[in-house]
């Protein structure tokens, strides 16, 4: 799926700005990365991205394959198939993983799942992502470690198959083995789904080493303030942000 992004500025809804004047183009099968201080609006470009009423776009369009999506609810863009993998997944008690995950999948299908099929899908994704299968009986993501509550945030990737990705901070709370995981099972759907695209939000470029990156861009104060590649991902973790009135697009990509 392509993404456009076309001089959007964002306010809360205390009316406080949040984005101003922010674009990026993220073609079909590319993976993009956003890094940047605390306050700078990634979370907020994540959550604008997928329709969150907390936000108002007064300015500028977000398009999916050429059309505007500002029009979408959230339940109309994850149909449309825009996934976000939430910073921190919250617990849902009374309704189990299996429940909502079905529920989910035939959202989207003109018929509705078998139930035979649906557990031969989903008991090769947790065993994909070296999930213990009681868990789908649980509630979601209630008593689920910070590492367990992020595979199966890639688990409902998997089986929801979106055609662009969000990872809001995903490697927050992950050890070494699980953020592994979690990168691997990303890397073979992404082969299986060349068209998908992806965007990537993180503090730190262990991650990024993982996955095949297109690009890296710093956020400051609401906007893209540099882009480059992996390397400027390193640049980062060892020196720092720029200043964020420095402004420089090269290797920014549309």
């Amino acid at each position: 799926m392509k993404i456009e992004i076309k001089n959007i500025t964002v306010n809360a809804k205390d009316k406080k700005e949040i984005l101003k004047d922010f674009s990026l183009v993220i073609n079909d099968g590319e993976v993009h990365a956003i890094m940047g201080p605390n306050g700078t609006g990634k979370s907020t470009l994540a959550k604008v991205l997928m329709g969150s009423f907390e936000y108002e776009v007064t300015e500028g369009d977000i398009l999916a394959d050429g059309k505007s999506i500002l029009p979408l609810s959230v339940d109309e863009r994850s149909k449309l198939g825009i996934f976000l993998s939430f910073q921190s997944p919250i617990s849902i008690e009374g309704v189990s993983n299996t429940e909502f995950l079905k529920t989910a999948i035939n959202s989207r299908r003109e018929e509705a799942i078998g139930l035979y099929p649906f557990l031969e899908l989903m008991d090769a994704s947790l065993k994909d992502l070296k999930m213990d299968s009681s868990m789908m009986s649980r509630s979601i993501n209630q008593d689920f470690s910070g590492g367990e509550r992020k595979k199966n945030e890639i688990l409902q990737m998997k089986l929801l198959k979106p055609s662009f990705i969000i990872l809001d901070e995903l490697d927050s709370g992950l050890d070494v083995d699980s953020l592994r995981i979690c990168a691997e099972n990303i890397n073979q759907y992404l082969k299986e789904n060349p068209k998908t695209s992806v965007l990537i939000i993180t503090h730190y470029p262990r991650i990024l080493e993982y996955l095949p990156l297109n690009y890296v861009h710093q956020m400051g104060k609401g906007k893209i303030v540099q882009s480059g590649d992996i390397s400027l991902a390193r640049k980062i973790e060892k020196e720092g942000y720029i200043s964020e009135n420095v402004i420089s697009q090269e290797g920014y990509h549309e």
